[in-house]
């Protein structure tokens, strides 16, 4: 079915040959697009988003607070921030360090997607991926279109062998390498990871410029996924398969293979072939711009979120990082590469999650490996841990990625809510998420598309205040911080749930090392307490969804609406440039068609075109499969709520014009 068939063109051939020339030389190399400043289409800012001229000293995150060293000194203080104290010093080289490293650093995860999931093993393939990118000619795409080396099948799609398929992946203009998608060769082969960019920047459709922290409205991660080899390793962020313990003697026409447990009893595998058509179907329903970030056995994908931060915390959907430097943003940078990116991270914790051994855990994710050095042999006579043991990259921690243990591990905590802390050998403890959260911080999303009327901006301003939208889009991130219940906002509530399985695996206090920690992490490391007691609790319950809780999610900031559409959590709220016939994520999205900011808006507060979206929401079976409706937030201007078109016209603008900037 995902027969690895290559097609080398004359282009990639010399693509690939470089590469193996260079590896003469160079014992693991890789390669990732960082764009020069002349291809950004950002504002420009300094250190923590502030003007030029502003930041004269040295700045410090002190657990989300931001401290300005020389205010201490000419108030005759001296300065109690220090790194073993917690303290993250921001300055040109923390935030160029930050910046190359939302594009360039993956923490290893080409060995999971590569390897483990064969992400291009599959009918999408690196020399076709090349191809793609060489008949460009430089031009540079906002959705690459790739061909397809074999015919698949995935769910009640087929797809031909030659038949090219929207990617979503961007290449910059002049560039000749896919935006966040890091490449690197080792152990005889090409690996493919992802960074940050991947998801959290994108290439404009007119310039070809790439806008930072902007999503990647169109990257169809599901597909991508789907077409994987083994996109079964994924199946923790799909629907339940029922491969938990007890359900195993009641599916033994789905189950065939048998590993010893963690107390040597014999289990059941489930059967490697069913389970990856049954997740690769509901990979298939994500739309595009959309991705499953959470591991509860749900199928349920949220909009990709961006990245203009500065202000804008809680972080995540359901505001759940909120504590740690950055008023949790390096926890929510955490969060992205120690989970999303390899699922066996949470080996250690599966039987808490999911009612899932770690044997079988482990033993379903590597059963159908895509390189043998990583495929588990059930008949061995080797655990699935001890087995991974023996080929694990970076030995010493949970999965594959560069992770450490953090002092609560296997516990999880508010700054490690999976258990295990993204930091690579040679640096610090943090460094790399701390410093990418600084940077982020620092961006500012490029001036709306299309030209404001500035009288309909001013008229906007007043309607905002009137329809009182800024009782809860407040301050300078235009959020008040707060998390609502999911039946307060009646958005998609699948989502709200998804941390609810983690209470009981918490531990009782929130514990980091200090940030001057080297990793490896040496024994007797300074553990430093992280300060929780200012959050509220009922707060942290909502994001969480513990006890009684249906969970919630957190008031959106509104900067850079005119870079973000479609809207709401799940992305439901799509309307493109023809707002009569491009209705919902059908006429849109999963056309290859582009939300158009404007319309899509309008269909956020206006109640008539809303119910026209949400029922070509509802048309579509896939959407169904992936909860997305479009629905909630039902906060109007228009007619019955008694404003003008003009006036809601002019509250579209205004919302257009937000960019963070005076």
């Amino acid at each position: 079915m995902k027969n690895r068939k290559w097609a080398w063109g004359a282009a990639v051939t010399v693509a690939v040959s470089g590469i193996a020339l260079l590896a003469v030389h160079v014992k693991e190399p890789e390669y990732a697009y960082t764009p020069p400043s002349q291809k950004i289409l950002n504002q420009k800012t300094n250190a923590f988003g502030m003007k030029a001229g502003q930041n004269t000293g040295q700045v410090y995150d002190f657990w989300g607070k931001t401290i300005l060293a020389e205010k201490l000194k000419a108030a005759g203080e001296a300065s109690p921030f220090s790194p073993d104290q917690g303290a993250i010093p921001v300055n040109k080289e923390v935030l160029k360090l930050g910046r190359n490293l939302f594009y360039t650093e993956t923490f290893g995860n080409e060995v999971f997607l590569t390897d483990i999931m064969g992400i291009v093993n599959g009918p999408l393939t690196v020399p076709n991926i090349m191809k793609a990118i060489v008949q460009l000619k430089g031009q540079g795409t906002s959705n690459l279109q790739v061909e397809l080396a074999d015919d698949v099948t995935v769910g009640d799609k087929t797809f031909k062998k030659g038949q090219k398929i929207d990617t979503g992946i961007d290449v910059a203009k002049g560039s000749y390498a896919p935006l966040g998608m890091p490449v690197k060769y080792s152990g005889g082969k090409i690996k493919v990871g992802i960074s940050c960019a991947a998801c959290h920047a994108t290439v404009d459709y007119h310039s070809k410029q790439v806008v930072e922290g902007a999503p990647n409205s169109d990257l169809n991660a599901g597909l991508i996924m789907a077409l994987a080899t083994n996109s079964a390793a994924y199946f923790t962020h799909t629907e339940d398969k029922k491969i938990s313990d007890k359900d195993m003697g009641a599916l033994a026409g789905y189950l065939a293979k048998t590993v010893k447990d963690s107390s040597g009893r014999p289990l059941l595998l489930p059967d490697a072939r069913k389970l990856e058509e049954a997740v690769d179907a509901d990979l298939a329903k994500w739309p595009a711009g959309n991705f499953d970030s959470t591991i509860d056995l749900k199928n349920n994908p949220a909009q990709i979120p961006d990245s203009f931060t500065k202000g804008g915390h809680p972080f995540g959907w359901s505001g759940f990082a909120a504590a740690g430097p950055f008023n949790g943003l390096s926890a929510f940078s955490n969060n992205v590469h120690a989970q999303n990116a390899d699922s066996l991270a949470q080996s250690e914790a599966s039987q808490a999650l999911f009612g899932i051994d770690k044997e079988v855990y482990i033993g379903t994710i590597l059963q159908n490996a895509a390189n043998p050095r990583y495929r588990y042999n059930p008949g061995s006579g080797l655990k699935p841990s001890e087995f991974f043991a023996g080929v694990d990259p970076t030995p010493g921690v949970p999965g594959v990625n560069e992770l450490i243990k953090p002092p609560t591990f296997p516990r999880l905590s508010l700054m490690a809510p999976d258990g295990v802390f993204a930091s690579s050998k040679g640096y610090k403890v943090g460094e790399q998420v701390n410093a990418m959260a600084a940077w982020q911080d620092t961006l500012v999303p490029p001036p709306p598309k299309t030209k404001l009327d500035q009288a309909g901006v001013q008229t906007g301003k007043q309607v905002f205040i009137r329809a009182n939208c800024i009782s809860c889009h407040a301050g300078e991130a235009f959020t008040n911080h707060r998390i609502l219940p999911a039946e307060t906002i009646g958005t998609e509530p699948s989502r709200a749930l998804a941390l609810k399985k983690t209470e009981n695996f918490f531990a009782d206090k929130t514990l980091i090392y200090a940030p001057d920690t080297p990793v490896p992490v040496p024994p007797g490391a300074k553990i430093l307490r992280v300060p929780t007691r200012h959050l509220d609790a009922e707060q942290l319950k909502l994001a969480f969804a513990r006890g009684n809780s249906a969970g919630g999610y957190k008031v959106k900031g509104l900067i850079g609406l005119a870079w973000t559409a479609p809207y709401l959590h799940d992305g439901g709220v799509a309307v493109g440039k023809d707002a009569s016939t491009q209705l919902g994520v059908p006429g849109t999205l999963l056309k290859g068609i582009p939300a158009d900011p404007a319309n899509s808006l309008r269909a956020l507060v206006d109640r008539e075109l809303r119910q026209k979206v949400i029922n070509a929401n509802r048309s579509s079976g896939d959407l169904q499969g992936s909860h997305v409706q479009g629905i909630g937030h039902e906060y109007w201007v228009d007619s019955p709520a008694g404003f003008t078109k003009e006036q809601q016209e002019g509250l579209i603008q205004y919302l257009l014009s937000l960019t963070g900037q005076p």
